[in-house]
């Protein structure tokens, strides 16, 4: 159950990342474990203190896509985009950068609240693996921190990461992969129908994208919430459909 003035944190990262090791060591016996609604899929929550702020933490199902192929990838998909943590942290594995850097691109298309976890840092390391996070950090337009989940490195400059973002000190300036031609043309026919209807409760740019790409069960969950009652002062007028 959510209490009251806490700071909801989500975890996403692919599977093997130790994302779950780092929501054991912040969340220690304070979580619980069930089932997303009308899901089989797992939902893990635990709560935590740092300098008197009170977390709540989402351990998000370990996936290496957020395209919906799958009910694991429906789940994060959703609890990003419509549930809007404040903050998302996305578990890198250091020594698989390249593999795991599509999902943290995914993510940045859907919130601007991101924190890049380099974990396994340690591992590396001795594996003589140099990463310059700064530089990284750089290009993806968010803070990246390198972390070690089991032994508990960078897990304080983490969490004051975490409460500076939340308290709008860091400035985020997401990457905006470039897609072909056609592709981005259709995006901008598609952003204005799309703001029309939602105007900022969701990013224009990604949904364009997901409908572009046929994501049925985003289309599906977004109709869904243009007929539910406007309780966020959605406008019912324009139907959803893509016509490009």
């Amino acid at each position: 159950m959510e209490r009251q003035n806490e700071i909801t944190i989500a975890l996403a990262g692919n599977p093997n990342t130790g994302k779950s090791t780092l929501f054991n060591l912040l969340t220690g016996l304070k979580q619980h474990t069930g089932n997303w609604p009308g899901k089989t899929v797992i939902h893990a929550e635990g709560h935590f203190r740092h300098k008197e702020m009170s977390y709540r933490m989402i351990d998000l199902p370990g996936t290496y896509s957020l395209f919906s192929n799958s009910a694991d990838e429906e789940v994060a998909r959703n609890y990003i985009i419509f549930e809007k943590p404040a903050v998302t942290l996305v578990v890198l594995d250091s020594t698989s950068l390249e593999r795991n850097l599509n999902l943290a691109l995914q993510v940045i298309e859907m919130t601007s609240n991101v924190i890049v976890c380099l974990n396994l840092i340690d591992e590396a390391r001795k594996k003589g693996i140099k990463i310059d996070e700064q530089l990284l950090s750089k290009k993806l337009g968010v803070p990246v921190l390198k972390i070690s989940a089991r032994n508990k490195e960078g897990i304080t400059e983490l969490l004051d990461a975490i409460i500076a973002m939340v308290n709008g000190e860091i400035q985020t300036t997401p990457i905006k992969v470039q897609y072909s031609k056609e592709i981005e043309e259709k995006v901008k026919q598609l952003e204005p129908k799309i703001k029309e209807i939602f105007h900022d409760e969701y990013p224009a740019r990604w949904i364009a994208l997901r409908l572009l790409d046929g994501d049925e069960g985003l289309i599906n969950e977004l109709k869904q919430r243009i007929s539910a009652p406007n309780k966020r002062g959605l406008s019912h007028g324009p139907s959803l459909s893509v016509q490009v």
